[in-house]
């Protein structure tokens, strides 16, 4: 150890020094499989200041650690699934909650100033740096599932007054659904042509995919219960609206560093404000044309 040093000043950089390793541990494990050779070189510059930084805390402790297991999982697998982008930048929003730790460690620990101007900084350089393909169709993405919600929910609540039931609302959302899909696919194509752009197969089929997993999901409650429940299901629908919502608000409020209450309380209310005047619409035709099913 390189000088005396009071012991919570050495358990914080204990906790410190395996928290770098890890993160180092991560960014390498990650870079093996990122596309893209730019990627790779960015994601293993970060491991290798991890690494650093752990080194410098070892001088201290001079204790030989390992990395945390179930964290470089956790971490690799959400890169595989959610991608690379959206792994590394929610663990290292975990990093802001360590800055008060720094600065206690200040009057001890010299060098603690030197790395937390470094994770700042250059860090957040390098990760502004990362260019993940998925990222940059996040625009098509939200064309799709921003149209899927406000159009389906609003035609699914009103379809649950009109006809309630829920094989019938199922079945007409399904083929609404599916027309729409390929509409929206085919405009985002043309949408895509006409600026001369050569990604306009991949924008679409981003935008056409984002559309299909909404519908599915939107009517999911209507096939799981029976015919009678037709209000249960509308509820039902209308919870898996704001999860979906929130879960890919919270993905790109990480991935490209948007706010998040926003963001999500704008599609909400546009999407359950459509479902609601949808349902009193459904309530109105079915009583002025006098259907009865």
């Amino acid at each position: 150890m390189s000088k005396n040093i009071s012991a919570s000043a050495l358990a914080i950089i204990k906790k410190m020094q395996q928290g770098e390793l890890t993160e180092s541990v991560i960014y390498q494990k990650i870079a093996q499989f990122a596309k893209g050779e730019e990627n790779k070189q960015t994601l293993r510059r970060l491991s290798a200041e991890e690494k650093a930084h752990y080194e410098i805390w070892k001088s201290y402790t001079g204790i030989e650690m390992k990395p945390q297991k179930l964290k470089v999982l956790k971490y690799t697998l959400l890169a595989r699934i959610l991608g690379f982008t959206f792994a590394v930048k929610l663990m290292e929003r975990g990093e802001e909650h360590a800055q008060d730790v720094y600065e206690q460690l200040t009057a001890e620990v010299p060098e603690s100033a030197q790395i937390r101007q470094q994770e700042e900084e250059h860090e957040a350089a390098l990760l502004e740096m990362l260019d993940e393909e998925r990222l940059q169709y996040v625009g098509s993405m939200v064309l799709g599932l921003n149209d899927a919600l406000v159009e389906l929910t609003g035609s699914l609540a009103g379809f649950t007054f009109a006809l309630q039931n829920t094989r019938l609302i199922a079945l007409s959302g399904l083929i609404i659904g599916i027309s729409a899909t390929f509409s929206m696919a085919s405009s985002e194509f043309l949408a895509a042509r006409s600026e001369g752009r050569d990604d306009a197969l991949k924008s679409c089929s981003y935008t056409g995919i984002a559309y299909l997993v909404t519908v599915v999901l939107l009517i999911l409650p209507y096939l799981i219960f029976d015919s009678a429940h037709y209000m249960y299901a509308l509820f039902a629908m209308l919870a898996v609206v704001i999860l979906i919502i929130a879960a890919f608000t919270y993905y790109t409020s990480v991935a490209q560093d948007q706010p998040f209450k926003s963001r999500f309380w704008e599609m909400a209310l546009i999407s359950v404000g459509v479902a609601v005047i949808s349902f009193f619409v459904g309530i109105v035709a079915k009583k002025f044309l006098g259907v009865d099913i």
